[in-house]
C-alpha cells in the first residue's frame, strides 16, 4: 500500500518544504479568543494543502459554529483541501464541539479532517492523528488499539523524531529532550554499544554518568522508515511528517534528492 506523506511546515519553512513536492499541512493558524482563527506573519499567505490550527493558549470561551464557518472561509480562500485541528493538552468541551462540528462539515464539503487523540471520540467524522513516539509498549499494540477505538480506517500517524535521556531508574516514564548537537556529543563521549528496539521502533544506547545510569531513546531515518512500515503494514494510509525535525531526513526517507538550493544542516 502507497502511504500518502504530508510536511508539517512553519510559515518560514514552507517554500523550503514544498520543493520535495509533498502536500503541506501549514503550521500556521491558532484558536484565539472569541474563538476566532489567528493566522501567523509571514511575507507570503499559505496557499494549498491543509491548514493546522493549535489552541495551547485558547481560553475555553465561546460558540462553535461561527468559529468553524471562519475555518471554511479560510480553506475557501486559500484554497486548502483539509484542517487539522492538533490540539494539545487537557480536554476543552467547546473545542470537542469544534472538532466534531469541523469533522461532520469538512466531510460534507470533500474536506478531510484530521484531529488529536483527545478529540477522537468527540469527531466520529474525522481521522486521528496517533503520534509515534513510545517510552515504552510497542508501537505496534499502540496502533492496534488506536484502530480497535476509532476505526481501522480512521488512524492517521503523526510522526515524531525522538531523542530523550532518561535517568534510571524512571518511575515516570519521562526523559529530558536532546538536541541533535547533544545527542551527538553524548554518543561522542561516551562511545557506546547503539541497539535497536522493534518494539519501540527506535535506537537506544546506554551509559554512566557518575553513579548513575542513563537509557538514551533516538530516531533516525531508518527508525522511522520502520514506523512507517509497521502503520502501512496496519492499512494506515497517512503520514504527517514535522519538516523541522525530518528535514535532514528526507533524502534517505522519500529515496530521492534534496530540491536544488535545499540546505541541509
Amino acid at each position: 500500500m502507497t502511504q500518502t506523506m504530508i510536511l508539517a511546515a512553519a510559515p518560514g519553512q514552507a517554500a523550503a518544504a514544498g520543493g520535495w513536492g509533498l502536500t503541506l499541512a501549514h503550521l500556521a493558524y491558532r484558536v484565539g479568543g472569541g474563538p476566532h482563527l489567528f493566522r501567523a506573519n509571514a511575507p507570503v499567505a499559505p496557499r494549498g494543502g491543509l491548514l493546522v490550527m493549535e489552541a495551547d493558549r485558547f481560553d475555553g470561551a465561546g460558540e462553535s459554529e461561527p468559529f468553524c464557518n471562519e475555518v471554511l472561509r479560510e480553506c475557501a480562500a486559500r484554497k486548502f483541501t483539509g484542517v487539522v485541528c492538533r490540539f494539545r493538552g487537557r480536554a476543552i468541551p467547546l473545542l470537542g464541539e469544534i472538532a466534531g462540528k469541523l469533522g461532520e462539515l469538512c466531510g460534507g464539503r470533500g474536506l478531510s479532517c484530521y484531529v488529536t487523540e483527545t478529540y477522537g471520540a468527540a469527531a466520529p467524522g474525522a481521522k486521528v492523528l496517533i503520534p509515534t513516539a513510545l517510552s515504552g509498549g510497542s508501537l505496534q499494540n499502540r496502533l492496534e488499539e488506536a484502530q480497535g477505538r476509532f476505526g481501522p480506517g480512521r488512524v492517521a500517524l503523526w510522526v515524531e523524531r525522538s531523542a530523550e535521556d532518561f535517568l534510571l531508574p524512571s518511575p515516570g516514564g519521562a526523559g529530558a529532550p536532546l538536541t541533535a548537537e547533544e545527542l551527538s556529543r553524548r554518543r561522542a563521549e561516551h562511545s557506546p554499544s547503539v541497539f535497536f528496539s522493534d518494539e519501540l521502533c527506535a535506537h537506544y544506547f546506554t551509559y554512566m554518568a557518575g553513579e548513575k545510569g542513563h537509557f538514551v531513546l533516538f530516531d533516525d531515518a531508518g527508525s522511522i522508515r520502520k514506523k512507517l512500515h509497521i502503520a502501512g503494514r496496519l492499512g494506515i494510509q497517512t503520514a504527517f511528517l514535522p519538516y523541522e525535525s525530518t528535514a535532514d531526513l528526507l533524502p534517505e526517507l522519500l529515496e530521492r534528492k534534496a530540491p536544488q538550493g535545499e540546505n541541509q544542516n
